[in-house]
């Protein structure tokens, strides 16, 4: 039990990582704001709520900054201040090439991935420090740390999300405040859903993160356990890290791997 009486922000939790990490903060104790553009958000709370947990929803932009102090708001009033904020809100901004991206697209990604994670920091972090100590968790990318996981919009706004938490670990320098970005690699959530739908449709399972040691795709409560690793008293001196939970994709540069066990070729 963690994060007993905690108040804690997710956003993005109406589906994927940030249910699943909601769902675990909640069961070990914490006091969860569920936070969401999408009616996710409340199927979420109810789910924390049935289960015996403490959790409220609340439709929220993660790049509007009226909806951001708003949810910091409801978090403090509801539950007495803040202690954990997790700012997981991401689109993918689909696949196109730099040249076929239209800038429109572009400016929207970086709006909720990038300006998203900036809000949640410049209204969360002066309230829990005000607690005198909490973390802050970014909701990266692989694709933020080099070429070839992500469109050109996305994998910038995600490169921009990590330099964001090294940033801001030493601009709250003294506050007892860290911040850190989780990167994800290939996991099933609702982003991924139509590439997991297919793959299991066409019996390609086994080619879904087949460019990693692991051979597999994650599940969204193995991205959620190590963001609750972050935000915990257990990484106490974890601070302005990007920390790869990718089954060793981006261990490695581009080479012609010998599977364990068989003879190379």
């Amino acid at each position: 039990m963690r994060f007993t009486d905690q108040s804690i922000i997710v956003t993005g939790a109406g589906s994927g990582i940030g249910r699943a990490a909601a769902t675990l903060f909640a069961a070990e104790g914490g006091r969860v704001v569920v936070a969401d553009v999408t009616e996710g958000a409340d199927d979420t709370a109810r789910m924390i709520t049935d289960a015996g947990g403490t959790a409220v929803a609340t439709r929220m932009d993660a790049g509007v900054e009226d909806d951001v102090v708003r949810t910091v708001a409801l978090a403090c009033d509801r539950f007495g201040g803040l202690d954990i904020l997790f700012a997981n809100a991401g689109i993918s901004g689909g696949m196109a090439n730099i040249f076929d991206t239209d800038v429109a697209l572009i400016t929207e990604v970086l709006r909720i991935n990038l300006v998203g994670p900036y809000l949640a920091i410049k209204h969360g972090a002066p309230e829990i420090a005000k607690r005198g100590k909490g973390a802050i968790v970014l909701t990266a990318s692989v694709a933020g740390l080099r070429s070839g996981a992500g469109s050109p919009a996305y994998s910038a706004s995600k490169a921009g999300v990590i330099n964001l938490a090294a940033v801001a670990a030493q601009q709250l320098s003294g506050s007892n405040v860290r911040v850190n970005a989780l990167c994800p690699g290939l996991t099933e959530t609702g982003m991924t859903k139509p590439t997991f739908d297919y793959a299991r449709s066409a019996d390609k399972m086994d080619r879904l993160g087949r460019l990693n040691p692991l051979h597999r795709g994650a599940q969204p409560d193995e991205l959620a356990k190590v963001a609750l690793f972050l935000a915990s008293d257990d990484a106490s001196y974890v601070n302005g890290q990007a920390l790869a939970v990718d089954g060793g994709l981006s261990s490695s540069h581009p080479v012609t791997r010998q599977d364990y066990g068989k003879t190379a070729v």
